[in-house]
């Protein structure tokens, strides 16, 4: 019989296989959508380019992309689901299953030695973000999987708080005018607002997890995530930097309380593939993919 780790990592592999070879149906849905307005030309070859290597890997099922990133995952727990410590265990038995099976490109590599681990599992990879929520009995999985061209934009920076939101959205306007272009745009970013650069970062990616087009429940921070994608957008980079209307797919914000003499401003972007995914696991490890439509587990 089956140990719970091992139903789990059985599960995890499905997930993650998913999560590399399809995108999630909101950013297949906005690229759809997105393609349609811009002009024939490059912007229109690259597209087309876009839709058959989605047609492609689908078919065949492999990876939509050649770098399969690092793996980041982001767990709520709830509080009544009695598997957590099996869940911890399985995530990194299921990436070296998922590189095994050729899902995953090996990409971890030791920094103080150069080398390659050849299983994306290495010091503090893949990376897992615990979060435990009370009243709750299931465990919400979210995986993204940072790409190095468009991991490449992201910073953090501490501001002036003088500077206020102005300088919030100048910074991300000149992260993105700087290194966008190479980062395989349509570009989803991520701006985290807090306290310090860690915090702020953080946030930045965790903005990234949410359905593309959602707007951030204080109306204040909304109004700024449709100034910055309308701010980003008339920087004309277009796809894959060859010039276009859109430039970002979405500009997502998550905030903390700050400090009074700082003001932390944090920037991630996905590339056009944005691979990113949520599966919930229910307490009897039933589990379904919240994210990709029509995925069967196991």
């Amino acid at each position: 019989m089956s140990s719970v780790r091992d139903v789990l990592a059985r599960l995890l592999l499905d997930f993650i296989s998913t999560v590399s070879v399809r995108l999630p149906d909101d950013v297949l849905e906005h690229l759809t959508r997105i393609s349609k307005v811009e002009e024939p030309g490059f912007a229109g070859l690259v597209y087309e380019a876009m839709f058959r290597n989605i047609e492609v890997a689908s078919q065949r099922r492999i990876p939509l992309c050649q770098d399969t990133g690092v793996l980041e995952f982001f767990i709520e727990v709830g509080d009544g689901f009695p598997y957590t410590a099996d869940l911890l265990e399985a995530i990194p038995e299921a990436v070296v299953r998922a590189t095994e099976a050729g899902f995953l490109r090996p990409n971890v590599v030791d920094p103080t030695t150069g080398r390659n681990t050849g299983n994306n599992v290495g010091p503090n990879l893949p990376w897992v973000d615990l979060r435990i929520v009370r009243g709750v009995d299931h465990a919400n999985v979210f995986l993204y999987l940072a790409g190095g061209g468009s991991s490449r934009p992201g910073s953090a920076r501490v501001l002036d708080p003088a500077q206020g939101l102005e300088g919030v959205v100048r910074y991300v306007l000149e992260d993105i005018a700087e290194y966008g272009p190479p980062a395989c745009p349509p570009l989803a970013v991520g701006v985290g607002i807090g306290p310090t650069a860690e915090i702020a970062a953080v946030l930045s990616k965790r903005a990234l997890l949410r359905p593309l087009g959602s707007k951030n429940p204080d109306p204040k921070i909304a109004l700024l995530e449709e100034e910055l994608v309308k701010a980003v957008n008339t920087l004309g980079i277009g796809p894959q930097g060859l010039s276009g209307k859109v430039t970002a797919l979405a500009v997502h914000v998550e905030y903390a309380g700050r400090h009074p003499a700082t003001v932390a401003v944090g920037v991630s972007t996905s590339c056009w593939a944005m691979r990113r995914g949520h599966l919930r696991i229910e307490k009897d490890l039933s589990a379904r993919v919240l994210s990709h439509g029509g995925v069967k587990l196991g």
